[in-house]
C-alpha cells in the first residue's frame, strides 16, 4: 500500500510522551497526515492547545489551527488534479462536552459543531464552488463526535433485529447497508445541530467519517450521504 494521505479521527494519543511518539511514528512514513481533535486530546497533555500546537509543528502533518473561536483544527484540504480541485476534505473539531437545552431541560452530554463552524463550512463549500466555475466540488468531512443521524441511518437499514442478536446487528442485505456493525451505544451530542441537513442542502459532502465510538465500524448510506466510523 502506498497511501497519499493518512487521516486520524480524534483521541489521537494519551499524555505528552505518547503524543510525541505518535508524531514521530507518523512523520516517519514521509506521507502527509491530517488529524482532527477528539474530546480526550486535551487530557493527559496539559492542555488541548499544547496538543494542537505540537501537531501543527510536525513535519508532515497538515493540521492547522483554523479560525479563532471554533476550537482547534478546523481546516480544509483540497485534492487537485491538473490544477483543478477534484475533491475537498473538511477537517473539523467537535470539541468535548457541555450543558445543553433539550425539550426544556438542561442535560449534560457530548458537544458537536458550533454555529460558527456551520457558517465556516458553508463558506468553504461555496468558495470552492466559485473556484470551480460555479460547479459544486464533492467533499468528505472528518470529525470526532458523530452527528445524531448515525443512529437514524443504522436503524433505517437494521430492520430485522431480534433478541438473540448482538446490539445493533440487523439486516445487512438492505441495499443501503455498506459495511460493519454497531456493537456499542452511539454517543452523539444530545442535540441535533443541523449539520447533516446543511450537508444535504449544499450537496457537496457525500461522506462523513467520525471516531469517538470505539468499537463501531459501520458505514451506511443514508439520504445520499455515507455515514462511516473510523475505529
Amino acid at each position: 500500500h502506498d497511501p497519499d494521505l493518512i487521516t486520524l479521527s480524534g483521541d489521537n494519543a494519551w499524555d505528552t510522551a505518547a503524543y510525541l511518539r505518535l508524531i514521530e511514528f507518523l512523520d516517519g512514513f514521509g506521507i502527509p497526515w491530517a488529524p482532527v481533535m477528539g474530546n480526550h486530546d486535551g487530557e493527559g497533555t496539559g492542555t488541548e492547545f499544547w496538543a494542537a500546537y505540537t501537531l501543527s509543528n510536525a513535519e508532515n502533518c497538515l493540521f492547522k489551527f483554523g479560525p479563532k473561536d471554533m476550537g482547534y483544527g478546523n481546516y480544509i484540504i483540497n485534492i487537485t488534479e491538473n490544477d483543478k480541485i477534484i475533491h475537498t476534505l473538511f477537517m473539523m473539531d467537535t470539541h468535548s462536552s457541555g450543558n445543553f437545552e433539550v425539550e426544556g431541560q438542561t442535560v449534560d452530554g457530548y458537544d458537536h459543531l458550533w454555529d460558527n463552524q456551520l457558517d465556516w463550512y458553508e463558506w468553504g463549500v461555496n468558495g470552492i464552488k466559485d473556484l470551480n466555475n460555479g460547479k459544486v466540488v464533492e467533499s468528505t468531512v472528518f470529525f470526532h463526535i458523530p452527528v445524531r443521524e448515525y443512529i437514524d441511518a443504522w436503524n433505517a437499514v437494521s430492520v430485522n433485529k431480534s433478541e438473540d442478536k448482538e446490539f445493533g446487528e440487523g439486516d445487512t442485505n438492505n441495499e443501503s447497508f455498506l459495511h460493519g456493525n454497531i456493537v456499542e451505544e452511539w454517543c452523539p451530542s444530545p442535540v441535533n445541530n443541523g449539520f447533516f441537513k446543511l450537508c444535504k442542502d449544499l450537496d457537496s459532502t457525500k461522506t462523513i467519517i467520525c471516531g469517538h465510538d470505539h468499537k463501531n465500524d459501520s458505514a451506511v448510506m443514508y439520504e445520499g450521504i455515507c455515514l462511516a466510523y473510523a475505529l
